[in-house]
C-alpha cells in the first residue's frame, strides 16, 4: 500500500466514526425530546385530576410543564443541528472513500502494468537467444 492510500484508509475510518457520533448524538437528542414531551403530558394530565396537588401548588406544576416543553424544544433544535452535521459528515466520508477507491484502483493498475512489463522483460532475453 502507498502512504497516501494508508492515510486515506485511516481517514475513511475516522470519518465513519465521526458520522456515527453525530448520528448517535442526534438519536439521543430525539429521545430526550420525546422524554420531555412525555413528562409534560403526564404533568398536564395530573394537573387536571381531582385528587392532584395542583390545587395547592399550581405554580410548581406550571413551571415543571413549561420546563419540560422548553427542554423538548431545545432538544429538537439541537437534533436539527445534528442532522446537518450528519449530512456534512456523510458527504465528507463519501468524498474520502471515493478518493481512497481511486488511489487503490490506480495503485492496482500500476502494479499490474509493472507485472506485465516484468513479464515482457523476462521473455525478451529468451526470445533473443532463439533468433
Amino acid at each position: 500500500m502507498t502512504t497516501r492510500q494508508q492515510r486515506l484508509k485511516k481517514l475513511v475510518a475516522v470519518q465513519e466514526q465521526l458520522k456515527a457520533l453525530h448520528e448517535t448524538r442526534r438519536a439521543t437528542l430525539l429521545a430526550e425530546a420525546h422524554a420531555a414531551e412525555a413528562e409534560a403530558c403526564a404533568l398536564a394530565e395530573r394537573f387536571d385530576e381531582p385528587n392532584s396537588l395542583s390545587g395547592l401548588f399550581p405554580d410548581l406544576y406550571n413551571r415543571r410543564i413549561a420546563g419540560a416543553v422548553q427542554r423538548q424544544q431545545q432538544s429538537l433544535d439541537d437534533a436539527r443541528r445534528e442532522a446537518g452535521l450528519v449530512a456534512a459528515a456523510t458527504a465528507r466520508a463519501n468524498m474520502v472513500e471515493r478518493a481512497y477507491k481511486e488511489v487503490s484502483r490506480r495503485d492496482e493498475r500500476e502494479r499490474s502494468d509493472r507485472d506485465r512489463l516484468d513479464l515482457i522483460a523476462n521473455r525478451r532475453p529468451s526470445g533473443q537467444d532463439a533468433s
